[in-house]
């Protein structure tokens, strides 16, 4: 791995223990790529961490990388600051109408786990919704200016809402910054994650001198390896955020294993606590340590991925190659047929994008996602 890479990896962690610091200082009397740092930070997103993690060690870093990790920290305050203003709004909009929503990752993930919303990049706000809630959630935002990035008719929103799994809201300052999520991924990638045990299991955490419902730590390691998963762990902040859940909570993980295994993702589990010890030296936590070792196919993808991670290699989520991983990456032959036969058959948010169809011709969704399916496996 390049001395860059390397670099990133030794100052990507919120809580520096002083073998790490050394590790920075032995990195930097070798020759180093600084716009290479800066543009890994950035792509991984932990800039923020890098600076905190380079400031103390005076001017060894060069004024250039100072000043541009140090502006893109304080403009990461500015947007987390903003973040946490508008999801205080909304969650004060919908707790009108007593409707229970739970935000998760951004700047609630970041006060949870690494106790400094400055610490953690955030980009958008992320809030798991029940499914019957959707429509009229939806009407709340809009009285605040968010508007559906993709518009529905009304008489065919509860379809869209059967096929899809999320909405995504633009505002007047910024696009994507607002998603509804009431499942957890499209449904071809067959996780049929429990949405009502999600809800109950929620805890209390504090952002910004309020009281916010987020997900349990357990069920949050599970979501955010399922996540990790879906983009092949190409940031390493995920992965951060792995280590700071496993490290800040005392998890129970019988139950962690047990859900693993009943939602066919225990190798998708077992891949990103390699990957979060193997680029983070998180520990293995040792309830889990025997079932990682004695999984050979997750030790195996480990190191594919691993490798691919740190050369910078991405994976086209629309073609064929994309697919056959993910279905690789299910234990069971049963998650893997289902995954086939759901991404074949069921159309979804895309499908809604490339067409519209009056509601007498909705059924006509399903040649219209075979005909896309065909195009991208094409390309792939």
């Amino acid at each position: 791995m390049s001395p860059e890479w390397n670099l990133v990896l030794a100052a990507s962690s919120p809580d520096l223990r002083h073998c790490d610091l050394n590790r920075i200082r032995i990195l930097l009397e070798s020759r180093v790529d600084w716009e290479a740092v800066l543009r890994l930070a950035d792509q991984h997103g932990t800039s923020s961490l890098l600076y905190q993690n380079l400031a103390p060690l005076g001017n060894v870093v060069p004024s250039f990388a100072s000043t541009s990790l140090r502006g893109s920290y304080e403009r990461n305050i500015h947007k987390s600051l903003f973040l946490t203003r508008e999801l205080i709004r909304i969650l004060d909009c919908v707790d009108t109408l007593g409707i229970e929503v739970i935000p998760y990752k951004g700047v609630v993930l970041s006060e949870a786990y690494y106790g400094d919303m400055a610490l953690r990049q955030s980009g958008d706000m992320d809030l798991f919704v029940r499914k019957q809630d959707v429509v009229r959630i939806k009407r709340a935002v809009r009285d605040l200016a968010y508007t559906p990035r993709v518009p529905i008719p009304e008489d065919a929103e509860a379809d869209y809402i059967a096929s899809g799994y999320e909405c995504t809201f633009d505002s007047a300052v910024g696009k994507n910054l607002l998603e509804l999520q009431w499942a957890l991924q499209p449904g071809f990638y067959a996780v049929d994650f429990d949405m009502d045990g999600l809800f109950e299991r929620a805890v209390n955490v504090t952002v910004a001198g309020r009281s916010v419902k987020t997900p349990s730590p357990e069920d949050l390691l599970l979501v955010l390896s399922v996540h990790a998963a879906k983009h092949v762990w190409g940031r390493l902040i995920w992965l951060c955020d792995i280590a700071q859940i496993v490290k800040r909570q005392n998890l129970d993980w019988d139950w962690v294993q047990a859900q693993a295994q009943e939602l066919g993702i225990a190798r998708i589990l077992h891949i990103t606590l390699q990957l979060a010890n193997r680029f983070l030296t998180m520990a293995i936590p040792a309830p889990i340590e025997s079932a990682i070792l004695a999984d050979r196919a997750a030790l195996a993808f480990t190191e594919q991925i691993a490798v691919a991670v740190a050369a910078g290699v991405t994976y086209e989520d629309e073609q064929w190659s994309y697919f056959r991983l993910m279905m690789r990456l299910r234990e069971r032959r049963a998650d893997r047929l289902r995954f086939l036969t759901r991404l074949t058959f069921t159309p979804g948010p895309g499908e809604w994008e490339a067409v519209r169809l009056p509601k007498p011709l909705f059924p006509l969704y399903r040649l219209v996602r075979l005909a896309r399916l065909g195009a991208r496996c094409m390309r792939g």
